[in-house]
């Protein structure tokens, strides 16, 4: 009887506490659906970015190596002051189109140099950049260094789309139906701009891209700002992932070698068993 007592015990345990569990769970539900939460700001005024279509763009995309030239000079005279593309050397950029000699010019004449230090002195210096040295560091003493745009593209959902979006959403405002509820964002902070596309909305980077013609585009393509956006996020699709075409085309070739032996695998198993009850 004492065995059989104890089970019930635990079994009435058990089943109280699966009770107490499903009775929370219920009332949580019919609070939720009776007082669903207030809609936040970012619900209310985030917007998903806009769709851009790049020549990289599906699983047989390419680069288009002028508009990727194109972006690196928009990253060089605009961005470059800022954001360092510390995961990429001088010398990639003959992938995209430049021969030896230019990118030598474009690691000398970079403005901000590679730092060295002289290991008897203790002290730092500078030197040029080296074809083989990668994009140096950007550092402001007392705020640290901004964000590294190397792998931008793949760190953010939609990343070349998010790039576009951000840098042609600072003249988009909060509508008239959003700041009745939200009214604290009819002004921005002091030194922070509203931007529907950033994730909390207001971001402390000034509009990178002011006006259009900030560039001069060697090929005669006019530089408006929707158009530096679109370059300069192809240039970082490239940055991020500079080996993509190379695998998609060994990916293709991976395809057609397991089509093809599939299919040769299937005939000789209609060779092998013809005639044959299996």
């Amino acid at each position: 009887m004492l065995p059989l007592f104890i089970r019930s015990i635990k079994f009435l345990i058990g089943a109280a506490f699966v009770g107490v569990l499903g009775w929370a769970l219920l009332w949580t539900v019919v609070d939720t659906v009776q007082n669903p939460p207030a809609e936040t700001a970012e619900e209310a005024m985030h917007h998903h970015p806009k769709e851009l279509h790049l020549a990289s763009n599906g699983p047989l995309g390419k680069f288009d190596n002028a508009q990727i030239q194109r972006g690196f000079l928009v990253y060089e005279k605009v961005c470059a002051s800022c954001h360092s593309l510390n995961l990429v050397s001088f010398r990639d950029l003959q992938q995209i189109g430049y021969n030896e000699a230019e990118v030598k010019k474009i690691a000398k004449d970079w403005p901000i140099k590679q730092p060295v230090q002289d290991p008897k002195a203790g002290t730092w210096g500078e030197r040029d950049n080296l074809a083989s040295d990668r994009f140096p560091k950007v550092y402001y003493p007392g705020t640290g260094t901004p964000p590294d745009l190397s792998l931008m593209t793949k760190a953010r959902h939609d990343g070349a789309a998010y790039v576009y979006s951000l840098l042609t959403g600072y003249d988009e405002k909060p509508s008239a139906e959003a700041l009745k509820h939200f009214p604290e964002f009819a002004k921005p902070p002091e030194g922070m701009y509203f931007n529907p596309y950033f994730a909390n909305l207001n971001i402390s980077m000034p509009p990178p891209l002011t006006g259009d013609d900030q560039v001069t585009y060697s090929d005669g393509t006019r530089a408006t700002k929707d158009q530096m956006a679109k370059d300069v996020a192809a240039f970082l699709v490239w940055t991020a992932e500079p080996t993509m075409q190379r695998r998609h085309s060994a990916g293709l070739a991976v395809v057609l070698f397991l089509l093809i032996a599939t299919g040769l695998a299937y005939g000789a198993y209609l060779t092998v068993w013809r005639g044959v009850k299996h």
